[in-house]
């Protein structure tokens, strides 16, 4: 699976300015440090608040423009934009299997759509729901690289690993199992099958016919390579998907 990836970049300026004490003593320093603190959670917040408004742009199927992410969302942080909108398109793709498509460079004009090509549409009339293509990509780029089949066992133990468990809702996924072995499976999406000879009874996950249909071996290759240094973890958490080590231990 794709290697962690580190802090965003926005966290990554307040260790710098740390390093470098001011000449004007503790006291401004430290005013320094509180200040670019406030700053970098509120660059958070905005790229949140981005991911949700673009979500709903998906859901809606409308296109949207540099200029409006602006006005009703960025707005007093139009400086930060670029940082902002490249994290919160990071987080489309890798958590929610969305893409964010410019169409029209003149206008900065953007269109949402699902990652390499893949039809599935979970969100229907639902209006609480959240796209869960990005675990279903997760699935099937993992299933690649186990060698065209991956056991349950892998399959768990991957999961496990974002903080999506067996036998328990997840705020993104809902109920894991059913959504890997049942929905999917009736999607044709995935195969779970039996694995044979096996003693006691295992069983392991292959592409299903539609995956086939909907993509291909190297478009998921290429999408490995893009967000090789990447993972949906460190997204996940902005949005509840993962527990923390205290509640894990609770």
């Amino acid at each position: 699976m794709p290697a962690a990836m580190g802090s965003p970049p926005w966290s990554q300026s307040e260790d710098e300015g740390s390093s470098s004490q001011d000449e004007g003593g503790p006291s401004s320093s430290e005013d320094s440090e509180d200040a670019e603190s406030l700053l970098q959670d509120a660059l958070r917040l905005k790229m949140i608040d981005l991911v949700v408004f673009l979500l709903l742009k998906y859901r809606e199927k409308e296109p949207t423009t540099k200029a409006e992410m602006l006005s009703s969302v960025i707005k007093e942080y139009q400086d930060h934009f670029p940082e902002i909108f490249s994290l919160a398109s990071e987080c489309l793709q890798l958590v929610f299997g969305v893409d964010v498509k410019e169409v029209d460079p003149s206008n900065h004009c953007y269109v949402l759509d699902t990652t390499l090509g893949l039809t599935y549409d979970e969100m229907g009339n639902d209006e609480g729901s959240m796209p869960k293509t990005g675990l279903l990509i997760t699935l099937l780029c993992l299933i690649l690289l186990e060698g065209d089949r991956a056991s349950e066992e892998e399959v768990w133990e991957a999961l496990n690993g974002m903080g999506v468990r067996d036998g328990r809702e997840h705020s993104i996924f809902g109920e894991p199992r059913e959504l890997i072995t049942k929905i999917w499976v009736q999607e044709e999406y995935l195969e779970y099958r039996l694995v044979p000879n096996s003693c006691p009874a295992r069983y392991e996950f292959l592409w299903g016919p539609r995956a086939h249909a909907e993509t291909s071996k190297p478009k998921v290759l290429e999408y490995l390579l893009r967000v090789n240094r990447k993972n949906p973890i460190s997204f996940l958490s902005l949005f509840g998907g993962v527990d923390s080590d205290e509640e894990e231990g609770a």
